[in-house]
């Protein structure tokens, strides 16, 4: 079995500030004398669950701490490249990192000079490491619609300028996915991306939402679309990407264990995947060990896994340029010899 590590791949479903090092959010808290629960110290990584309200908030408020630690310009760029530096030790060839500006604003100086913030480093990141980035804008779900509409045109000023796509995140049991149409209508016309979450904590009913009335390319997660395979065909038809993030799914309850997340079905049905981490702060896993998982839990061997990276290329916002050298690097690696697993 060859090394999952080579195996050149996009990453399309990363969150800012879960995508921070462990090591560094302990490091930072320290310097500030900021209290980190012990969930995210000595019991790290944390149990989670997000099978009702309650589980969702501690999950919701152990992201807000860690977050609470970025205090400084050099520690959002110090983010930055840690992420793109663990992408690249995974074999990540492009990185589409997804921060809501407005849970930063405070600190910052505002939505448009966190997201200049966030730019600027995402640059120097991809200069440094040798990795393509780009951003998606994410509204929060939990918050008024009307601010979404912000973040959206904020989005769209960006457009073609670091920033490639708009989503939408947080408990998708939460709000009305209808009322958020309009900020996604404007991110449209700018031309960007449309991915919001959509078919983990709620089934296929409000995939078929997002898909309706969110115009969406790509759905973070839509791993549930698997239960409904009228659903699952429309998605398949369509090239609506799935995000899927296995390890996120069985920590949050939404399969009891990786050898029950549907990829197989998924992928028997001609669905588009992009394999992702979420939030390894949070869950303790990187890129590449959402294809280990998937490769011991379901035995995928080495053809399917290099097809799940080609289809996490082709479902990029990556140049044309960068996509043909990870889809002729996924040929190499599928060509060449194998190597002690990983």
């Amino acid at each position: 079995m060859r090394d999952l590590h080579t195996l050149p791949k996009a990453h399309l479903h990363l969150h800012f500030t879960g995508s921070m090092r462990h090591a560094t959010l302990l490091e930072l808290a320290e310097r500030d004398g900021i209290s980190l629960p012990d969930s995210l110290v000595t019991e790290w990584p944390p149990h989670l669950s997000a099978a009702d309200e309650k589980g969702w908030f501690r999950f919701q408020r152990l992201y807000d701490v860690a977050r609470s630690v970025l205090r400084t310009e050099d520690d959002v760029r110090r983010l930055v490249r840690e992420a793109a530096e663990d992408d690249v030790r995974d074999g990540g060839g492009w990185l589409e990192i997804q921060v809501d500006p407005s849970g930063y604003a405070a600190r910052f100086g505002g939505i448009t000079a966190f997201t200049d913030l966030v730019l600027d480093a995402v640059a120097e990141a991809s200069r440094e490491t040798g990795l393509g980035m780009a951003v998606v804008i994410a509204a929060n779900r939990t918050r008024h619609p009307m601010d979404a509409r912000t973040l959206a045109r904020l989005a769209a000023q960006y457009a073609g300028r670091g920033v490639v796509g708009f989503g939408l995140s947080n408990d998708e049991r939460r709000g009305s996915t209808e009322d958020f149409g309009p900020a996604f209508a404007i991110a449209e016309r700018a031309g960007l991306m449309l991915v919001p979450h959509g078919g983990e904590l709620r089934g296929p009913d409000h995939v078929r939402t997002c898909l309706d009335h969110l115009h969406a390319d790509r759905l973070g997660h839509g791993v549930r679309s698997a239960e409904d395979p009228a659903l699952l065909e429309r998605v398949a038809s369509s090239g609506v990407a799935l995000e899927v993030c296995p390890v996120s799914n069985v920590a949050l309850g939404v399969y009891s264990d990786l050898t029950s997340v549907p990829l197989p079905e998924l992928l028997s049905a001609g669905a588009t995947i992009a394999l992702g981490a979420d939030d390894p702060l949070l869950f303790g896993s990187r890129l590449a060990a959402q294809y280990a998982t998937m490769r011991a839990a379901h035995d995928l061997d080495d053809a399917t896994l290099a097809e799940l990276a080609r289809m996490s290329v082709r479902a990029s916002q990556a140049p044309s340029d960068v996509r043909s050298r990870l889809l002729a690097g996924v040929d190499a690696w599928l060509a060449g010899p194998d190597e002690p697993r990983s």
